[in-house]
Protein backbone atom coordinates (compact mmCIF):
# COMPACT_ATOMS: atom_id res chain seq x y z
CA UNK A 1 0.00 0.00 0.00
CA UNK A 2 1.41 3.54 -1.05
CA UNK A 3 2.70 5.60 1.90
CA UNK A 4 -0.26 8.00 1.73
CA UNK A 5 -3.00 5.36 1.81
CA UNK A 6 -4.52 6.82 -1.53
CA UNK A 7 -3.60 4.17 -4.32
CA UNK A 8 -2.16 6.05 -7.50
CA UNK A 9 -4.26 3.84 -9.70
CA UNK A 10 -7.56 3.67 -8.08
CA UNK A 11 -10.36 1.86 -8.65
CA UNK A 12 -12.60 4.43 -8.53
CA UNK A 13 -10.64 6.69 -11.26
CA UNK A 14 -10.09 3.49 -13.71
CA UNK A 15 -12.53 4.81 -16.25
CA UNK A 16 -9.81 8.04 -16.24
CA UNK A 17 -6.46 6.14 -16.33
CA UNK A 18 -7.42 3.11 -18.16
CA UNK A 19 -8.52 5.41 -21.02
CA UNK A 20 -5.59 8.53 -21.10
CA UNK A 21 -2.85 6.29 -19.19
CA UNK A 22 -0.72 9.62 -18.88
CA UNK A 23 -3.14 11.07 -16.12
CA UNK A 24 -2.10 9.36 -13.29
CA UNK A 25 0.89 10.66 -12.98
CA UNK A 26 0.36 13.51 -14.37
CA UNK A 27 -2.54 14.43 -11.01
CA UNK A 28 -0.10 12.65 -8.85
CA UNK A 29 1.22 15.47 -7.39
CA UNK A 30 -1.68 17.85 -7.83
CA UNK A 31 -3.43 18.63 -4.25
CA UNK A 32 -6.91 17.03 -3.92
CA UNK A 33 -9.13 19.48 -2.68
CA UNK A 34 -12.59 17.66 -1.53
CA UNK A 35 -15.76 19.26 -2.26
CA UNK A 36 -18.78 20.12 -0.09
CA UNK A 37 -20.73 17.35 -2.65
CA UNK A 38 -17.25 14.84 -1.88
CA UNK A 39 -18.08 14.82 1.71
CA UNK A 40 -21.36 14.91 2.01
CA UNK A 41 -21.07 11.77 -0.13
CA UNK A 42 -19.11 10.20 2.54
CA UNK A 43 -20.97 10.77 5.22
CA UNK A 44 -23.84 9.19 3.30
CA UNK A 45 -21.35 6.06 2.97
CA UNK A 46 -20.53 5.93 6.48
CA UNK A 47 -24.60 6.46 7.18
CA UNK A 48 -25.13 3.29 4.91
CA UNK A 49 -22.09 1.24 6.50
CA UNK A 50 -23.17 1.71 9.90
CA UNK A 51 -27.58 0.81 8.83
CA UNK A 52 -26.11 -2.45 7.06
CA UNK A 53 -24.46 -3.60 9.41
CA UNK A 54 -26.99 -2.80 12.44
CA UNK A 55 -29.35 -4.69 9.84
CA UNK A 56 -26.78 -7.64 9.73
CA UNK A 57 -26.83 -7.48 13.88
CA UNK A 58 -23.81 -6.02 14.15
CA UNK A 59 -23.60 -3.35 16.97
CA UNK A 60 -21.77 -0.15 16.24
CA UNK A 61 -21.55 3.16 17.28
CA UNK A 62 -23.29 5.61 15.33
CA UNK A 63 -21.30 7.71 13.37
CA UNK A 64 -21.09 11.82 13.69
CA UNK A 65 -22.24 12.90 10.08
CA UNK A 66 -21.61 16.82 9.75
CA UNK A 67 -23.52 16.37 6.19
CA UNK A 68 -26.58 14.36 7.58
CA UNK A 69 -29.94 15.43 6.36
CA UNK A 70 -33.74 13.62 6.03
CA UNK A 71 -32.94 12.85 2.28
CA UNK A 72 -29.21 11.18 3.27
CA UNK A 73 -31.31 8.66 6.43
CA UNK A 74 -33.86 7.98 3.15
CA UNK A 75 -31.26 6.83 0.89
CA UNK A 76 -29.52 4.80 3.08
CA UNK A 77 -32.57 3.56 4.20
CA UNK A 78 -33.55 2.58 0.54
CA UNK A 79 -29.99 1.27 0.20
CA UNK A 80 -30.16 -1.09 3.24
CA UNK A 81 -34.25 -1.96 1.94
CA UNK A 82 -32.40 -3.21 -1.40
CA UNK A 83 -29.47 -5.33 -0.13
CA UNK A 84 -32.21 -7.27 2.51
CA UNK A 85 -34.57 -8.13 -0.33
CA UNK A 86 -31.37 -9.22 -2.57
CA UNK A 87 -30.45 -11.61 0.18
CA UNK A 88 -33.50 -12.52 0.92
CA UNK A 89 -34.00 -13.63 -3.07
CA UNK A 90 -30.52 -14.83 -2.34
CA UNK A 91 -30.99 -17.18 0.09
CA UNK A 92 -33.73 -19.29 -1.83
CA UNK A 93 -31.10 -20.82 -3.65
CA UNK A 94 -27.97 -20.21 -1.21
CA UNK A 95 -28.44 -21.56 1.92
CA UNK A 96 -25.47 -19.03 3.83
CA UNK A 97 -24.39 -16.63 1.58
CA UNK A 98 -20.99 -14.37 2.76
CA UNK A 99 -22.17 -10.65 3.70
CA UNK A 100 -18.84 -8.58 3.45
CA UNK A 101 -19.68 -4.41 4.20
CA UNK A 102 -17.13 -2.18 3.47
CA UNK A 103 -14.48 -4.59 2.55
CA UNK A 104 -10.78 -3.56 1.14
CA UNK A 105 -10.39 -5.41 -1.73
CA UNK A 106 -7.13 -5.48 -3.25
CA UNK A 107 -6.59 -6.04 -7.18
CA UNK A 108 -2.69 -5.58 -6.83
CA UNK A 109 -2.47 -8.94 -8.79
CA UNK A 110 -3.70 -6.64 -11.97
CA UNK A 111 -2.37 -3.40 -11.20
CA UNK A 112 0.59 -1.88 -9.17
CA UNK A 113 -0.55 -1.17 -5.72
CA UNK A 114 -4.09 -1.93 -6.58
CA UNK A 115 -6.74 -1.56 -3.62
CA UNK A 116 -10.28 -0.23 -2.97
CA UNK A 117 -13.14 -0.95 -1.16
CA UNK A 118 -16.76 -2.39 -1.78
CA UNK A 119 -19.36 -1.02 -0.35
CA UNK A 120 -21.05 -4.86 -0.11
CA UNK A 121 -19.62 -7.98 -1.54
CA UNK A 122 -21.55 -10.77 -1.15
CA UNK A 123 -20.84 -14.36 -2.23
CA UNK A 124 -23.74 -17.02 -2.60
CA UNK A 125 -22.08 -20.07 -4.06
CA UNK A 126 -21.12 -19.53 -8.17
CA UNK A 127 -22.43 -15.95 -7.90
CA UNK A 128 -20.40 -13.18 -6.77
CA UNK A 129 -22.33 -10.05 -6.19
CA UNK A 130 -20.79 -6.49 -5.46
CA UNK A 131 -23.16 -3.11 -4.69
CA UNK A 132 -21.63 0.05 -5.00
CA UNK A 133 -23.26 2.57 -3.44
CA UNK A 134 -23.61 6.30 -4.87
CA UNK A 135 -24.82 9.42 -3.35
CA UNK A 136 -24.18 11.59 -6.05
CA UNK A 137 -27.06 13.24 -8.44
CA UNK A 138 -24.59 15.37 -10.93
CA UNK A 139 -23.95 12.22 -13.47
CA UNK A 140 -25.66 8.97 -13.63
CA UNK A 141 -23.46 5.95 -13.31
CA UNK A 142 -24.10 2.57 -15.23
CA UNK A 143 -22.38 -0.42 -14.25
CA UNK A 144 -22.38 -1.96 -17.44
CA UNK A 145 -18.60 -2.47 -18.50
CA UNK A 146 -17.83 -0.37 -15.20
CA UNK A 147 -13.98 -0.73 -14.65
CA UNK A 148 -14.37 0.50 -11.06
CA UNK A 149 -16.89 -2.43 -10.25
CA UNK A 150 -14.70 -4.95 -12.20
CA UNK A 151 -11.79 -3.97 -10.53
CA UNK A 152 -13.66 -4.60 -7.10
CA UNK A 153 -15.02 -8.16 -8.28
CA UNK A 154 -11.00 -8.76 -9.25
CA UNK A 155 -10.13 -8.00 -5.72
CA UNK A 156 -13.27 -10.10 -4.27
CA UNK A 157 -12.21 -13.18 -6.75
CA UNK A 158 -8.42 -13.03 -5.30
CA UNK A 159 -10.25 -13.41 -1.38
CA UNK A 160 -13.27 -16.72 -2.34
CA UNK A 161 -11.96 -17.54 -5.69
CA UNK A 162 -9.80 -20.26 -3.78
CA UNK A 163 -13.12 -21.01 -1.61
CA UNK A 164 -15.75 -21.31 -3.78
CA UNK A 165 -16.11 -21.59 -7.84
CA UNK A 166 -17.69 -18.63 -8.73
CA UNK A 167 -19.03 -18.66 -12.16
CA UNK A 168 -20.83 -15.31 -12.51
CA UNK A 169 -20.45 -11.36 -11.10
CA UNK A 170 -23.08 -9.57 -10.48
CA UNK A 171 -22.44 -5.88 -10.17
CA UNK A 172 -24.92 -3.24 -8.77
CA UNK A 173 -24.97 0.49 -8.37
CA UNK A 174 -27.17 1.74 -6.49
CA UNK A 175 -27.64 5.64 -7.16
CA UNK A 176 -31.04 6.57 -4.81
CA UNK A 177 -31.13 10.46 -5.69
CA UNK A 178 -31.39 9.78 -9.57
CA UNK A 179 -33.22 6.78 -9.44
CA UNK A 180 -30.82 4.62 -10.49
CA UNK A 181 -29.97 0.80 -9.63
CA UNK A 182 -28.34 -0.26 -12.58
CA UNK A 183 -27.45 -3.88 -12.76
CA UNK A 184 -24.59 -5.83 -14.80
CA UNK A 185 -23.84 -9.75 -15.36
CA UNK A 186 -20.46 -11.07 -17.18
CA UNK A 187 -18.72 -14.60 -16.61
CA UNK A 188 -15.63 -14.80 -14.63
CA UNK A 189 -13.95 -16.21 -17.65
CA UNK A 190 -14.64 -12.45 -19.53
CA UNK A 191 -13.69 -10.55 -16.32
CA UNK A 192 -10.44 -12.24 -16.75
CA UNK A 193 -9.93 -11.93 -20.39
CA UNK A 194 -10.47 -8.44 -19.81
CA UNK A 195 -8.34 -8.16 -17.17
CA UNK A 196 -5.54 -9.57 -19.18
CA UNK A 197 -6.33 -8.02 -22.50
CA UNK A 198 -7.25 -4.34 -21.32
CA UNK A 199 -6.11 -3.62 -17.33
CA UNK A 200 -2.96 -5.10 -17.30
CA UNK A 201 -1.65 -3.43 -20.69
CA UNK A 202 -3.12 0.01 -19.70
CA UNK A 203 -2.12 -0.44 -15.53
CA UNK A 204 1.55 -0.42 -16.78
CA UNK A 205 1.82 2.30 -18.87
CA UNK A 206 -0.40 4.36 -16.12
CA UNK A 207 1.88 3.22 -13.15
CA UNK A 208 5.01 4.12 -15.68
CA UNK A 209 3.23 7.54 -16.70
CA UNK A 210 3.74 6.14 -20.50
CA UNK A 211 1.08 6.15 -23.35
CA UNK A 212 -0.95 8.66 -24.97
CA UNK A 213 -3.12 11.63 -23.53
CA UNK A 214 -6.72 10.99 -24.78
CA UNK A 215 -9.85 13.60 -24.11
CA UNK A 216 -13.53 12.02 -23.32
CA UNK A 217 -15.84 12.14 -20.82
CA UNK A 218 -13.38 10.37 -18.19
CA UNK A 219 -11.59 14.40 -18.22
CA UNK A 220 -14.56 15.17 -15.97
CA UNK A 221 -12.41 13.98 -13.08
CA UNK A 222 -9.41 14.43 -13.53
CA UNK A 223 -7.08 16.92 -11.35
CA UNK A 224 -5.33 18.33 -14.17
CA UNK A 225 -8.68 18.77 -16.64
CA UNK A 226 -8.38 22.55 -16.79
CA UNK A 227 -4.96 22.76 -17.96
CA UNK A 228 -5.06 19.80 -19.96
CA UNK A 229 -3.63 20.69 -23.25
CA UNK A 230 -4.96 17.67 -25.17
CA UNK A 231 -8.49 18.21 -23.81
CA UNK A 232 -8.23 21.98 -24.93
CA UNK A 233 -7.56 20.77 -28.43
CA UNK A 234 -10.21 18.41 -28.69
CA UNK A 235 -12.49 20.79 -27.36
CA UNK A 236 -11.66 23.34 -29.85
CA UNK A 237 -12.82 21.30 -32.85
CA UNK A 238 -15.92 22.22 -32.50
CA UNK A 239 -14.57 25.42 -33.68
CA UNK A 240 -14.33 23.54 -37.64
CA UNK A 241 -17.75 23.92 -37.65
CA UNK A 242 -17.24 27.35 -38.26
CA UNK A 243 -20.46 28.12 -36.43
CA UNK A 244 -22.93 28.43 -39.20
CA UNK A 245 -26.12 29.27 -38.25
CA UNK A 246 -27.80 25.31 -37.18
CA UNK A 247 -30.88 25.35 -40.20
CA UNK A 248 -27.60 25.41 -42.80
CA UNK A 249 -25.99 22.43 -41.12
CA UNK A 250 -26.83 18.94 -41.92
CA UNK A 251 -28.91 16.80 -39.03
CA UNK A 252 -25.80 14.66 -38.88
CA UNK A 253 -24.05 17.82 -38.17
CA UNK A 254 -25.93 18.97 -35.73
CA UNK A 255 -26.15 15.51 -33.72
CA UNK A 256 -21.98 15.48 -34.12
CA UNK A 257 -21.57 18.89 -32.20
CA UNK A 258 -24.57 18.20 -29.73
CA UNK A 259 -21.98 15.22 -29.06
CA UNK A 260 -19.16 17.47 -28.41
CA UNK A 261 -21.11 20.08 -26.59
CA UNK A 262 -21.39 19.07 -23.02
CA UNK A 263 -17.70 18.29 -23.31
CA UNK A 264 -16.88 21.67 -24.71
CA UNK A 265 -19.21 23.34 -21.89
CA UNK A 266 -17.40 21.34 -19.04
CA UNK A 267 -14.18 22.35 -20.37
CA UNK A 268 -14.70 26.36 -21.11
CA UNK A 269 -16.22 26.14 -17.55
CA UNK A 270 -13.64 24.18 -15.93
CA UNK A 271 -10.97 27.46 -17.50
CA UNK A 272 -13.20 29.90 -16.07
CA UNK A 273 -13.30 28.19 -12.36
CA UNK A 274 -9.54 27.68 -12.60
CA UNK A 275 -8.58 30.89 -13.72
CA UNK A 276 -10.78 32.49 -10.96
CA UNK A 277 -9.85 30.51 -8.04
CA UNK A 278 -5.89 31.34 -9.28
CA UNK A 279 -6.90 35.15 -9.30
CA UNK A 280 -8.20 34.68 -5.66
CA UNK A 281 -4.88 32.88 -4.47
CA UNK A 282 -3.07 36.45 -5.81
CA UNK A 283 -2.34 36.01 -9.36
CA UNK A 284 -2.85 38.90 -11.91
CA UNK A 285 -3.97 38.32 -15.30
CA UNK A 286 -2.82 40.02 -18.16
CA UNK A 287 -6.38 41.06 -19.87
CA UNK A 288 -8.31 40.44 -16.68
CA UNK A 289 -9.08 41.66 -13.33
CA UNK A 290 -11.31 40.80 -10.13
CA UNK A 291 -14.24 42.66 -9.58
CA UNK A 292 -16.87 42.66 -6.77
CA UNK A 293 -20.00 41.11 -8.34
CA UNK A 294 -23.48 42.47 -8.15
CA UNK A 295 -25.47 41.95 -4.54
CA UNK A 296 -28.79 42.68 -3.60
CA UNK A 297 -30.27 44.35 -0.49
CA UNK A 298 -30.41 42.06 2.54
CA UNK A 299 -31.98 43.19 5.88
CA UNK A 300 -29.20 43.06 8.87
CA UNK A 301 -31.57 42.72 11.57
CA UNK A 302 -34.67 41.11 11.09
CA UNK A 303 -36.26 41.80 14.54
CA UNK A 304 -35.55 45.25 14.46
CA UNK A 305 -37.41 45.39 10.71
CA UNK A 306 -40.10 43.23 11.81
CA UNK A 307 -41.09 45.43 15.04
CA UNK A 308 -40.84 48.67 12.80
CA UNK A 309 -43.16 47.35 10.31
CA UNK A 310 -45.92 45.94 13.31
CA UNK A 311 -45.84 49.63 14.90
CA UNK A 312 -46.61 50.95 11.66
CA UNK A 313 -49.78 48.91 11.37
CA UNK A 314 -48.22 46.13 8.76
CA UNK A 315 -47.72 42.70 8.68
CA UNK A 316 -44.15 42.04 7.84
CA UNK A 317 -44.27 38.14 7.70
CA UNK A 318 -46.00 36.30 5.19
CA UNK A 319 -47.59 32.55 5.67
CA UNK A 320 -46.78 29.77 2.88
CA UNK A 321 -47.28 25.69 2.79
CA UNK A 322 -44.97 24.17 4.02
CA UNK A 323 -42.79 21.96 1.26
CA UNK A 324 -43.93 18.03 0.88
CA UNK A 325 -40.43 16.99 2.18
CA UNK A 326 -41.05 18.80 5.50
CA UNK A 327 -44.66 18.26 5.75
CA UNK A 328 -43.21 14.32 5.16
CA UNK A 329 -41.46 14.91 7.73
CA UNK A 330 -43.68 16.02 10.73
CA UNK A 331 -46.47 14.14 9.47
CA UNK A 332 -44.61 10.82 8.81
CA UNK A 333 -45.45 8.88 5.75
CA UNK A 334 -48.95 7.08 7.23
CA UNK A 335 -50.19 10.97 7.45
CA UNK A 336 -48.84 12.40 4.66
CA UNK A 337 -50.25 9.43 2.61
CA UNK A 338 -53.70 9.58 4.32
CA UNK A 339 -53.62 13.87 4.58
CA UNK A 340 -51.69 15.25 1.87
CA UNK A 341 -51.01 12.54 -1.36
CA UNK A 342 -54.46 12.44 -2.73
CA UNK A 343 -53.86 16.47 -3.19
CA UNK A 344 -50.39 16.38 -4.77
CA UNK A 345 -49.69 15.79 -8.55
CA UNK A 346 -46.06 15.57 -10.73
CA UNK A 347 -46.15 18.14 -13.49
CA UNK A 348 -44.55 17.01 -16.33
CA UNK A 349 -40.98 17.55 -16.65
CA UNK A 350 -39.26 20.39 -18.76
CA UNK A 351 -38.57 18.85 -22.40
CA UNK A 352 -34.65 17.55 -22.44
CA UNK A 353 -32.49 16.32 -25.34
CA UNK A 354 -30.69 13.32 -24.69
CA UNK A 355 -29.09 10.25 -26.27
CA UNK A 356 -31.23 7.43 -27.49
CA UNK A 357 -29.24 5.31 -24.76
CA UNK A 358 -30.73 7.02 -22.24
CA UNK A 359 -33.44 4.98 -20.28
CA UNK A 360 -36.25 7.37 -19.98
CA UNK A 361 -39.29 6.82 -22.47
CA UNK A 362 -39.13 9.14 -25.64
CA UNK A 363 -41.98 11.78 -25.22
CA UNK A 364 -45.27 11.58 -27.06
CA UNK A 365 -45.85 15.15 -28.84
CA UNK A 366 -48.68 16.49 -30.10
CA UNK A 367 -47.07 17.16 -33.66
CA UNK A 368 -45.95 13.28 -33.95
CA UNK A 369 -49.27 12.06 -33.39
CA UNK A 370 -50.45 14.80 -35.92
CA UNK A 371 -47.37 13.52 -38.26
CA UNK A 372 -48.79 9.61 -37.97
CA UNK A 373 -52.20 10.22 -38.93
CA UNK A 374 -50.73 12.17 -42.26
CA UNK A 375 -48.65 9.31 -42.61
CA UNK A 376 -51.86 7.26 -42.77
CA UNK A 377 -53.69 9.08 -44.80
Amino acid sequence: MPANGHALLSASSAHLWINCTPSARLCEDIEDTPSEFANEGSDAHSLCEWMLNKQLGKTEPKPELQYYSHEMEECANGYVSYITELLEDIKQHCKDPIVLVEQKLDFSKYVEEGFGTGDCVIVADDVLHIIDYKHGKGVVVDSTNNPQMMLYALGALELFDSLYEINKISMTIYQPRVANISTFEMSKEDLLKWAKEVLIPASKLAFDGKGNYCSGEWCRFCKAKHLCRERAKESMKLAELDFKKPPILTDEEVEDALDKIDDLIAWANDIKDYALDAALKGKVWNRYKLVEGRSIRKVKDENSVAGEVIKAGFDPYEKKLATLTELNKRLGKKLFSELVEPYTYKPQGKPTLVKREDKRPEMNLAVNDFNDIEEEK
